[in-house]
């Protein structure tokens, strides 16, 4: 009698660890995509915001007039940060590059003075831009505005594809997950549906004879979304080893909400698996139960 508790028990313990393993394994597939989803929305939003529109100045724009150009432009809603460069600096850089001095040459100093303008994320789109520029053309004495259109273009749609992408693959994940975890605790219920008819037998309610089952359920998806976040965390760790600059689009806000999603989704998908593989046990008659 002892030896065949002594198995069951063991029995038992094996299903709660397989149970835990495979859940932690989806839910860090789950999490991989949350963390993917918000890495992909600041990194866009970290491109835009560093696009830079260049507006060229004539070659008689003096600093003053320059000046109360960049306070006008400070007041526009679109413009996240400024710089204006100087017809010298714009020379002594010149000269960096080239490793020579154009006024030996050219007798003047060819380069022109100019306002370097970084727009928020929300205006670093073609249309916006087009409207800016218009804008800052109309400012006095301003030869040229120049941005990179391709680039616009190129991640606004890299950035909908990765959307669509990951969008899929959720849904996917979300429904291999539900499958997964579902077949593994109708597993670890399947060995005491006897004693849950038992149960049934005696006059204990359906919510009483679940109750047991989903709170051991839930407790297996916290623990396997706490092993879950802990393998993410290793990763995401060893991501910033590996290029620490990643700092800037991933901060302890994406890290968190990361966290929460793999911990809401461990609770919910196995209090939701757990209900339903319950419910099939109590739906069964007592022959049937000899069948499965």
């Amino acid at each position: 009698m002892a030896k065949k508790r002594k198995k069951t028990s063991s029995r038992h313990g094996l299903q709660v660890v397989t149970l835990c393993i495979s859940t932690a394994m989806v839910l860090i597939l789950l999490g991989m995509v949350v963390f993917s989803t918000l890495t992909a929305r600041n990194l866009s939003s970290y491109v835009k915001q560093n696009l830079v529109v260049q507006m060229m100045l004539q070659q008689d724009m003096t600093p003053n007039e320059a000046q109360q150009i960049c306070k006008k432009l400070k007041t526009r809603p679109f413009v996240n940060s400024l710089q204006y460069i100087s017809k010298e600096q714009a020379l002594k850089e010149g000269m960096k590059e080239l490793g020579a001095d154009p006024r030996e040459f050219a007798g003047v100093n060819p380069f022109l003075s100019s306002v370097e303008i970084t727009v928020k994320a929300d205006y670093a789109n073609n249309d916006s831009l087009q409207w800016i520029s218009r804008e800052l053309k109309a400012f006095p004495k301003v030869s040229e505005i120049s941005y990179q259109k391709d680039l616009v273009e190129q991640v606004n749609q890299n950035i909908a594809k990765i959307s669509v992408i990951l969008l899929v693959l959720a849904v996917l994940l979300t429904f291999v997950s539900f499958s997964l975890i579902s077949n593994t605790v109708r597993l670890g219920i399947y060995a005491r549906r006897f004693s849950i008819h038992t149960m049934k037998l005696v006059g204990a309610s359906w919510s009483f004879i679940r109750r047991p089952f989903v709170n051991r359920t839930i407790c297996i998806g916290i623990v396997a979304a706490l092993l879950a976040c802990i393998v993410l965390a290793v990763c995401i760790y060893a991501l910033y080893r590996f290029e620490p600059d990643i700092v800037t689009i991933v901060t302890w806000k994406e890290m968190a909400i990361t966290a929460a999603s793999v911990f809401f989704f461990g609770i919910v998908i196995t209090a939701i698996c757990a209900n339903i593989s319950v419910n099939k046990f109590l739906k069964m008659k007592a022959s049937e139960l000899y069948k499965i």
